[in-house]
């Protein structure tokens, strides 16, 4: 299973290390990703296979939010068919 991981926020060193270690630590295969620092905002979108994460979708949205609040960060967990289903017209 496949879904998008998106963060935002004020740049900084060690975003994409930060999100790649936990996504590591969650078995999460980051398969695609697109970065781009705007100014001094950081915008991130991954595509992920969580499909060997021990937690349940929800959960590891959760936790990836918990950890990008406690940085300053946005971080949002959408599983792919529900991103897909928002962005066609």
């Amino acid at each position: 299973m496949k879904a998008v991981l998106t963060v935002v926020g004020r740049d900084m060193v060690g975003i994409l290390a930060d999100v790649s270690a936990e996504c590591a630590a969650q078995n999460v295969n980051i398969e695609e990703v697109s970065q781009s620092v705007l100014q001094d905002l950081f915008c991130m979108i991954m595509l992920v296979d969580v499909s060997n994460c021990p937690l349940p979708l929800a959960e590891f949205a959760d936790l990836m939010s918990e950890k990008g609040q406690a940085k300053g960060l946005a971080i949002h967990v959408m599983h792919e068919d529900i991103f897909r289903a928002m962005h066609h017209i």
